[in-house]
């Protein structure tokens, strides 16, 4: 035999990897197939979770920087809450600092963040802080008689607890001790 009919062609050696694969039992192949599948949705999963936690990152970046405003924001609206004492010109500077006011409330509506009152609720750990309790018969125990500072949240999240004064019933006093 001459060195060339040794060799073989590339042509003739797919066809050699086609009959294998033909030879294949059928078993293999749905083994095969179906780790393809679970691979594809797995793939896709992946791509999905990530997807949303990249959303999720996106949103309490979002969050925690409007949370950093908040203070500014509700000191400034306490501000303009005393415009009724000021001179005329100076109810002219507030009615623009009013305008400014709205535009950064706008910007808190647009992100889905709301301001809650609390006062007159019962009290809720995940939504505010007690700064101060006061005992009382004239409101329920854990009554909330007073809100020194709104609270907001973001869809069911809190992203600031409102800081507020708490109802509380006074104890009993012990009956004095009998005296001997």
């Amino acid at each position: 035999m001459n060195k060339e009919n040794e060799e073989t062609s590339p042509v003739e050696e797919k066809v050699e990897e086609e009959a294998t694969i033909e030879e294949i039992p059928i078993g293999e192949v749905d083994d095969f197939k179906e780790k393809y599948l679970r691979l594809l949705a797995d793939t896709e999963n992946t791509r999905k979770r990530m997807q949303k936690e990249k959303q999720e990152m996106t949103r309490f970046a979002i969050e925690n920087v409007i949370t950093e405003v908040l203070l500014p924001i509700d000191t400034f609206e306490n501000a303009l809450g005393f415009t009724e004492q000021m001179s005329e010109d100076t109810r002219n500077w507030a009615r623009g600092f009013e305008m400014i006011l709205s535009q950064f409330k706008e910007i808190l509506h647009n992100h889905n963040i709301v301001a809650f009152h609390s006062k007159g609720e019962m009290f809720d750990p995940h939504k505010h802080e007690a700064v101060e309790v006061e005992e009382t018969h004239d409101h329920p125990d854990g009554t909330i008689l007073e809100e020194f500072l709104k609270g907001y949240k973001s869809g069911d999240r809190t992203l600031r607890a409102a800081r507020v004064k708490v109802a509380k019933t006074p104890q009993q006093e012990s009956e004095e001790e009998p005296k001997e």
